[in-house]
């Protein structure tokens, strides 16, 4: 009867254990975790299982009816789905697996960098389009220098015709009765003509007395 209550305690099924993660179930990249594996009895042997990962396995024997696995400088491959299980000294099947504990780890600077090269790439877009805008209203290099040409030449001329206009006004302003000099050249040369064809009494005698 003994043999026979040993082995019904043997392939009796062990109540599922608990698992929890201090300090968070959410922690950063290259921090600590602890997920710790708690059953109804002590002197057990405990089992860390990550889901979809057959090769990840960590036991540890403890005397109390709980376990801590310890994980420092969090990678963001540590990250996933957790369970444990447990076993007796006298059985040797392991328990029912505990609930699924997710464990997320989160990288600050990845992120502040993605949001950042994500920035500059729509900056960059932005500023090939206005540039492509702008390419299309505006003109060619040789146009803007011939503008630039054309304008220099319409400043000069501009002040040509202002310094003529001024010789003008100065001329004006010279003869107080509004008679510029040419006015002037033009009267004596008049006159002088006019004194020519008119001779003086006496001079076809004077030519005569000299033949």
């Amino acid at each position: 009867m003994c043999l026979g209550y040993e082995d019904e305690k043997k392939n009796e099924k062990l109540p599922k254990p608990s698992l929890h993660a201090r300090p968070s179930l959410v922690v950063e990249a290259r921090s600590n975790v602890t997920l710790k594996c708690q059953a109804p009895s002590k002197n057990v042997t405990f089992i860390l299982l990550k889901v979809n990962d057959s090769g990840y396995k960590q036991e540890q024997f403890s005397t109390e009816d709980e376990a801590e696995f310890h994980f420092t400088d969090l990678k963001l491959k540590d990250a996933g789905s957790y369970s444990c299980a447990y076993k007796t000294t006298a059985s040797h099947e392991w328990s029912e697996s505990s609930e699924h504990l997710q464990l997320v780890i989160t990288d600050t600077r990845t992120i502040v960098v993605a949001i950042f090269s994500c920035i500059s790439i729509l900056l960059l877009f932005l500023s090939v389009f206005i540039i492509y805008r702008c390419s299309q209203h505006g003109s060619s290099p040789e146009e803007s220098t011939k503008r630039i040409s054309h304008c220099k030449l319409s400043e000069q001329e501009a002040a040509e015709a202002d310094l003529s206009r001024m010789e003008r006004v100065s001329v004006s302003t010279a003869d107080p009765q509004g008679v510029t000099y040419a006015e002037l050249n033009i009267n004596a040369l008049s006159e002088a003509a006019s004194d020519t064809t008119q001779e003086p009494p006496g001079s076809h005698e004077y030519a005569a007395v000299k033949v």
